[in-house]
Parts: C-alpha cells; sequence; structure tokens
C-alpha cells in the first residue's frame, strides 16, 4: 500500500472521527495556548511549607490496596504513608515515560521543517516535559522517599522501543502514558484531603498535558491514516505490548516494602483487587475508545490490551 502524500493528508481526509484538522492550524493553536498558560513550577509552588499532618498524598480511593482485606489491616497512618510512596513511585514512572517521550519527539521532528508550527509545538513540549521531569523530581526529593526505578528489564525494553517504534506507535504511546494518570491527576488536584504541593503539582501537569494530548491525538489520527499498512499494523501490536509493559510498572513493589508490608501478599490483593482494575480501565476508557474508533485496537494487539488489563 502507498502513503498518502502530506497534500492528500490535508485535502479532506476523514476517519471515524470526522474530518482531520490541519496540521498546522492545531500548532498554531497549541503554541497560542503555551504562551499563555505555561508554569514555572520552581516559583509556582511552595515548596517550603512543610507536609500538612494527616493528608493524603495520593486520593485513598487511587492508592493501589484501596478496599482489599490487607487495606482494612492497614492504620491510617500506614495507609498515608503507602500513598506518599506510590506517589513518589508515579513521579519516578513519569520521568522514565517522559524521557523517553522527549526522545520520540525529537525522532518525529528530525526531518521536517524548522520553520513549521508543527516542529515550534513539539519543541515546546519538550520544554515542558523538562519542567515536569524536574518538578518531579524535586517532588521525590522534599518528600524524603526513594526514588524508584522500573525495573532493569522495562528499562532495557524502553531502549528498544526508542528505537524501532514507527511514528504512529510512539504517539499511542505517548497517549498511554499521558491519558491514564490525567484521568488521576483530575480527581487529585481538587481533592482537599490531598497535601497541597501534591495539588499544585498534578494542576500544573493537567494544565500542561491536555495540550500534549491534543497535539498527539491529532497526529495519531493523521498517522493511521496516511502510514504505510506494515507500519499501522506493527503499532497495534507494539501498542498493545507497551500497555502491557505500563500497566506492570504502574505499581512498584518496593512501596510495599518500605511501607512494612509483604510484599508477594500486597501484589497478589492487587491483582485480585476488582476496584483496582475498574480504576484502572476507568482511567484508560476515554483513550481506548478513541483507539478503537481510529483503528489501533485490533487483532493481536486488542488481545494484548486486553491482557494488560487496561482494556474490558
Amino acid at each position: 500500500m502507498t502513503s498518502l502524500t502530506e497534500a492528500d493528508a490535508l485535502d479532506g481526509l476523514r476517519d471515524a472521527l470526522g474530518l482531520l484538522k490541519d496540521r498546522e492550524q492545531v500548532a498554531q493553536r497549541l503554541l497560542a495556548s503555551s504562551a499563555k498558560h505555561s508554569f514555572d513550577p520552581d516559583r509556582e509552588l511552595d515548596w517550603d511549607a512543610p507536609f500538612e499532618e494527616g493528608k493524603w498524598f495520593w486520593p485513598p480511593e487511587l492508592v493501589s490496596l484501596y478496599g482489599t482485606p490487607l487495606w482494612k489491616r492497614m492504620s491510617e497512618e500506614q495507609r498515608i504513608r503507602l500513598s506518599q510512596h506510590e506517589a513518589a513511585a508515579l513521579a519516578s514512572l513519569g520521568i522514565w515515560f517522559e524521557l523517553i517521550l522527549m526522545q520520540l519527539l525529537v525522532r518525529h521532528i528530525y526531518d521536517k521543517a524548522a520553520t513549521s508550527a508543527h516542529v515550534r509545538y513539539a519543541l515546546t513540549e519538550i520544554e515542558d516535559e523538562c519542567r515536569h521531569s524536574k518538578m518531579f523530581a524535586r517532588l521525590i526529593s522534599h518528600g524524603g522517599t526513594p526514588w524508584y526505578p522500573v525495573s532493569r528489564t522495562h528499562q532495557n525494553l524502553g531502549r528498544v522501543f526508542k528505537t524501532i517504534s514507527t511514528t504512529p506507535g510512539s504517539f499511542t504511546a505517548t497517549l498511554l502514558g499521558e491519558e491514564v494518570l490525567d484521568w488521576m491527576q483530575r480527581l487529585t488536584f481538587p481533592d482537599e484531603r490531598v497535601q497541597p504541593l501534591i495539588r499544585g503539582v498534578t494542576r500544573i501537569h493537567v494544565v500542561e498535558e491536555a495540550r500534549h494530548v491534543r497535539y498527539a491525538r491529532e497526529e495519531l489520527r493523521r498517522q493511521m491514516l496516511t502510514a504505510p499498512r506494515w507500519s499501522q499494523e506493527f503499532t497495534r501490536v507494539t501498542s498493545g505490548e507497551f500497555a502491557r509493559v505500563f500497566s506492570i510498572a504502574f505499581v512498584n513493589p518496593d512501596v510495599y516494602t518500605n511501607v512494612g508490608l509483604d510484599q508477594r501478599e500486597a501484589l497478589a490483593q492487587v491483582k485480585a483487587s476488582a476496584h483496582r482494575r475498574e480504576v484502572m480501565q476507568t482511567g484508560a476508557k476515554r483513550l481506548t475508545d478513541f483507539l478503537d474508533d481510529i483503528g489501533v485496537l485490533r487483532g493481536v494487539g486488542r488481545r494484548l490490551w486486553r491482557s494488560s488489563g487496561l482494556l474490558a
């Protein structure tokens, strides 16, 4: 199958969601939004304020063990400590993911006109992600918890993915990393039970990530119509595998050990938790509905997405 030209792509091309938007117009709007709504976390947030006694670091309903028999045996103090360690683990996961994303964006624009709005917005997004990674790192250090790196296996899989990923595969992975966490953070920043600093970090991330999601969605729609058939099929498989890796990496087993829980028992109860399964599938639903509409969730890829637990 021959790829469509860029001119064809801009001339009335449609998918299940309707007419594709002009790439340059989308980028111009996102650049204007970036100029108005970008934040410097070092200045925007009060890093000197102490944490407030009795407040959570993540909404309790989003903590992995919520509602399990083990959760019911834990003291309130231990539950809050687990929420702190899980927040640090998610911040660590976010840094890993954003480092991958920045490299994928640089690859995407490598051979495109640097004067285009599309490329200028990609560079703007890379600036955002640099700030986010520094913000997450500072949050981990501020809380005194460990940094929670992904496993060596997942670290190496990330290296492979960065090397072999197709352009549509890169944008599918981008949305996977952004949208599930975005759903959780939208519940976190208005929640007054949560520490003010955590709420501030998630508010900044939600506002700026909304632009990143729009950029990735529009480009992925275009890619799933204009990329060669082999690239589309490869994207379906690699995105399903990335979903499986992401769902496993979402809970770092060391958090349980560090708050005095039996790691094996905790992991077994998380795996058996209907509440946790519902949280993850609800967090991913907006994304999986979109991917289904544009033809990503087909064949082997769909089966991999189901095995990840993110697709019902």
